[in-house]
């Protein structure tokens, strides 16, 4: 793919954008009611935008203080290996520094999908001894 022209948009992502942009990237359809519940949830999310159309998103969770969590970095496989999750990530966390009083320690955490462990480790993260639950109703 050529050079392209595409902005970062701050707190506007909408649950159609987040099923989209799931679905797209194989991951499993959510329920629009529980995206939107989710979504009123953010501490902050990033959407990267071309052409009005929302190609990549990323988002933050957590107690906004001492525990923040990156969820969602997804972009469009066509627009993959443009530098964009890069930019999403790197915003998320220069919210959480400019969020973050000085002379604190916060935790970052993430699960990464399978395959994007070497993505998350050039920003600093590494594999731990953390653990996930999904529990399915």
């Amino acid at each position: 793919m050529n050079k392209f022209e595409y902005h970062l948009v701050e707190n506007e992502l909408n649950a159609k954008d987040f099923i989209r942009l799931k679905v797209a990237t194989g991951f499993r359809d959510r329920p629009i009611e529980q995206v939107e519940k989710a979504l009123k949830s953010n501490l902050f999310d990033v959407t990267a935008v071309y052409n009005d159309e929302v190609i990549g998103m990323g988002r933050l969770v957590g107690d906004g203080a001492m525990y923040w969590y990156l969820q969602e970095i997804i972009v469009l496989p066509q627009f993959q290996g443009q530098g964009i999750g890069t930019r999403i990530v790197n915003r998320l966390l220069d919210y959480i520094k400019e969020n973050t009083s000085p002379g604190t320690f916060v935790s970052v955490g993430l699960t990464a999908a399978t395959g994007k462990d070497t993505f998350y480790e050039k920003f600093g993260f590494s594999k731990s001894l953390g653990m996930t639950k999904y529990i399915e109703r």
